[in-house]
């Protein structure tokens, strides 16, 4: 049986697992232990599983494959900052980045070979659509890097901010975020886990009403509809104000925000007056802002604001009630920063 036939345990679920495994005869606890060599040991073969019976290891051996990636490419910036190229076995590439700040060590990684939100702002976006990952390659970046850490280190966040848009991957996003916060995966709570979505308002209920481990980071980007339809077309299917109806509604846990992201875009939101209408617009939203002065590259029209309006900016937001932080990207200088991830796509 091809590689390719083979059922890729790292697609599984821990129920799909189990089912996986009651279908080969077994006791359906080996899936846990399964689980456990996968995520927790790191396991890229059946035999190094030495806890199930050389039977069952045998017919794993037949029946299934565990992926694994390894990166082609790594490279590191001055503020430590590393940027990490996966292959995928179709040619697709994608990015992750660690970030290192304050005693944390924060994963950024993608769901999407490209994205096809076409937001404006974005370089990824810019380089077409391919596909949707798997859970597998969804997981596996994390793995990669963990592979690569230094003694003492390991992931403390993670964050669904790379390339792709996460609720449009929803099926496979919700089974990794899933194995992220179990004790068999990563054990990552869900406050250490953020999603980054322009906004699907209807993924965006489901990720509430099934109770997915994550916190929601929404990008808005603007605080007029006119404006977010010239960054971000899905604000036409989407409007501003159908969305922030939305975000009042959610039923957020205890002492739980929304986060707003705000990317500053000289001359087109980054004005008084588009501070002060955010602060209106807002209202009622357990929220706090994070505003993210524009990364400039070649290929985007755009320019950064001056540091005078993202800091007015922020004095309106705060003085309007809001927590309001000014996000310095990291990693500009590998092109490692917020939308400046691209890798190599192939589209279909």
């Amino acid at each position: 049986m091809g590689q390719a036939m083979l059922t890729n345990l790292k697609d599984l679920s821990l129920e799909e697992l189990e089912a996986f495994i009651a279908g080969l005869g077994k006791e359906q606890y080996r899936a846990r232990q399964i689980m456990r060599w996968l995520y927790r040991h790191g396991a890229s073969s059946v035999e190094e599983m030495t806890d199930l019976a050389k039977e069952l290891r045998a017919e794993l051996g037949r029946t299934a494959r565990i992926s694994s990636l390894d990166p082609l490419a790594v490279e590191r910036s001055r503020d430590g900052t590393k940027k990490y190229l996966f292959g995928l076995q179709d040619g697709n590439e994608v990015e992750s980045v660690l970030i290192p700040d304050d005693g944390r060590l924060t994963l950024c990684i993608s769901v999407q070979a490209g994205c096809a939100m076409g937001c404006r702002f974005c370089l990824t976006g810019m380089g077409g659509f391919a596909r949707d990952l798997t859970s597998g390659e969804i997981l596996d970046q994390v793995l990669g890097v963990i592979r690569g850490l230094g003694p003492g280190e390991q992931i403390t966040n993670c964050v669904l901010m790379g390339m792709g848009e996460p609720l449009a991957n929803y099926e496979c996003v919700k089974k990794a975020l899933g194995i992220m916060a179990s004790d068999l995966g990563f054990g990552l709570s869900r406050r250490r886990i953020t999603l980054s979505t322009v906004g699907l308002i209807p993924q965006m209920k489901r990720l509430f009403a099934e109770g997915v481990p994550c916190r929601l980071a929404i990008s808005l980007n603007a605080a007029a509809q006119k404006v977010r339809e010239y960054l971000m077309p899905i604000a036409r299917r989407y409007p501003l104000s159908v969305l922030l109806a939305a975000c009042r509604a959610f039923p957020l846990p205890p002492r739980e925000r929304i986060t707003f992201e705000y990317v500053m875009i000289q001359g087109v939101n980054d004005a008084e007056g588009d501070a002060k209408r955010l602060t209106q617009i807002l209202r009622g939203i357990r929220c706090k802002v994070n505003l993210i002065p524009l990364n400039e590259c070649p290929g985007i029209p755009f320019r950064r604001p001056r540091g005078t309006s993202v800091l007015l900016f922020q004095k309106i937001l705060i003085e309007g009630g809001y927590t309001t932080i000014i996000r310095e990207s990291r990693g500009g200088a590998i092109s490692a920063a917020c939308g400046q991830l691209r890798g190599k796509i192939r589209e279909s």
